[in-house]
């Protein structure tokens, strides 16, 4: 620590993580920490990872930006969730929403009632016809959430889709305009204390030595500091994610501009599609163990909808994360922690999460164990819980025509998720938790989506005659439709909104 009593936190890599850790100490702790963040323009970003969820819109907020500013910088578009064909079987497809069934208020889940309906007999629309995230998503409309919770138009949330590439420059600008200092160079040598085994220095590629208080490792799978310097040991979960690599290809878009991300599953993976203002963003993920690298790529050349603006590139990865994520006086963030696949588009939520409790855990002086043991425990549920919703839309599948899908359906999964899934299977009940991103909808969204109806419902909605419910149901299901009838199409309100900006 400096003189000042200022801690002097030192970032090593740019990128989203990089600039998202950057900008946030400097606005969030102003008087306490000095920011110098140490990237090279010769190494290039991952940038493919263009889907959010909702929560991203609490960090500009904190950040202080305007929506419709950031979404014109990163040609951005609205996403209501993401919709999965061919998961549960081929020909089939749902959309994970963000935002409730029904009116989504009570101690009972909506989705109880219309168990105890169809358990009894009477015919009732899918799930999805409950949800107005959802059928504003199959219209391809948008407005904002109606503030007020007593309506329907208050179910829905929502989150970005948006250019990678654009995100990162955009936060350097607020993060430079704060006092943050960013330093072009490569780093060749991790300098060590002695005694402490606690990072003492970095040595640039110019020759300067970098000194700090706290360093944040943004430097991707090289994980240069936390897995290099300091041999942080890597758990490997590729057994229930085999997915091993990703080919990445943006297009011209040329179907309708949707509110969603797409997830397609493929022979050997899956398939995402990410509509932006400028283009559609395609890759394949899949395993390498089921399919070759130019195979991959000829299928995605195949599918997808326009003209391709560049040639597909290939990105290698393991699924995983680091044994802790914060060790010594080093904080790893996004890729130099963990990967999990951009399934549920999980990965700027998880540098936002590690960002957001070192905020709240930042040492005064020194770094002390129990900041830092809980630092790692907050952000190891995070992973866990997320590794075992991703892992669901594997295993819940009734796919046999491949040999990939052959072995997700087939394989042992964590004990944690056997649990959750035997318990919906049973009653419809979901694992309920306070930490950790995915609630109650999400897990139901996924467990009917692909084929999981539970044999039971709770008893407490026994109490209602199936004849009310009914015609409940029956209202609910005209409400909503009337509700996004009235909103306008997704192209138009961007149009009106957030018109893309040129970037230069």
């Amino acid at each position: 620590m400096n003189a000042q009593g200022v801690q002097r936190v030192v970032v090593v890599g740019g990128g989203t993580a990089g600039w998202m850790t950057a900008a946030a100490l400097v606005k969030l702790l102003p008087r306490r920490v000095s920011v110098r963040l140490v990237e090279s323009e010769a190494i290039g970003i991952v940038g493919v990872g263009e889907a959010t969820l909702p929560h991203i819109r609490a960090f500009n907020e904190r950040m202080g930006i305007r929506e419709a500013d950031f979404m014109a910088w990163t040609r951005g578009t609205f996403k209501l969730g993401i919709e999965f064909a061919d998961w549960g079987a081929l020909g089939e497809s749902y959309i994970h929403p963000f935002g409730t069934f029904g009116y989504g208020a009570g101690t009972i889940d909506f989705h109880q009632y219309w168990l105890r309906l169809r358990q009894s007999g009477v015919a009732v629309p899918d799930l999805q016809a409950f949800s107005v995230g959802v059928q504003i998503a199959r219209r391809n409309k948008f407005q904002l959430p109606d503030p007020d919770p007593r309506t329907l138009g208050s179910t829905f949330a929502y989150a970005y889709q948006f250019d990678a590439t654009l995100f990162a420059p955009y936060l350097r600008q607020i993060a430079e305009s704060l006092g943050a200092r960013r330093t072009e160079g490569r780093v060749v040598k991790v300098n060590l204390h002695g005694e402490s085994g606690d990072i003492a220095s970095l040595l640039m590629e110019n020759g300067e030595v970098i000194e700090g208080d706290l360093f944040v490792d943004c430097s991707g799978f090289v994980s240069l500091l936390l897995g290099r310097a300091l041999e942080e040991p890597f758990q490997d979960w590729s057994k229930w994610l085999p997915c091993d690599r990703a080919v990445a290809m943006p297009c011209r878009t040329e179907t309708s501009l949707t509110p969603f991300t797409s997830a397609t599953a493929m022979e050997a993976g899956w398939r995402w599609r990410i509509p932006l203002q400028h283009r559609t963003g395609n890759g394949y993920v899949f395993s390498s163990d089921f399919i070759s690298e130019d195979e991959a790529a000829t299928r995605l050349v195949g599918a997808v909808e326009g003209e391709k603006i560049a040639d597909p590139r290939v990105l290698k990865f393991k699924a995983g994360r680091r044994e802790r994520s914060w060790v010594k006086n080093c904080v790893g963030v996004g890729l130099a922690s963990g990967f999990l696949e951009p399934l549920e588009s999980t990965s700027i939520y998880l540098i936002q999460q590690a960002i957001t409790f070192l905020l709240e855990l930042f040492p005064e002086k020194h770094v002390r164990d129990v900041d830092r043991d809980e630092f790692n425990r907050l952000i190891d549920l995070e992973y866990d819980r997320i590794r075992d919703f991703l892992i669901l839309h594997y295993h819940v599948t009734r796919r046999t025509d491949t040999e990939f899908w052959n072995y997700v359906r087939t394989m042992t999964v964590p004990d944690t998720l056997h649990d959750k899934i035997e318990l919906f299977r049973r009653s419809g009940r979901v694992v309920k938790y306070r930490e950790g991103v995915f609630l109650d909808a999400s897990w139901i969204a996924v467990y009917l989506g692909q084929g999981i109806v539970p044999v039971g419902h709770d008893p407490r909605v026994d109490g209602i005659a199936a004849e009310t419910l009914a015609a409940g149901m029956e209202k609910l299901v005209r409400d909503i439709d009337a509700t996004v009838a009235a909103m306008p199409d997704h192209r138009a309100h961007l149009e009106a909104y957030c018109p893309m900006a040129e970037v230069a």
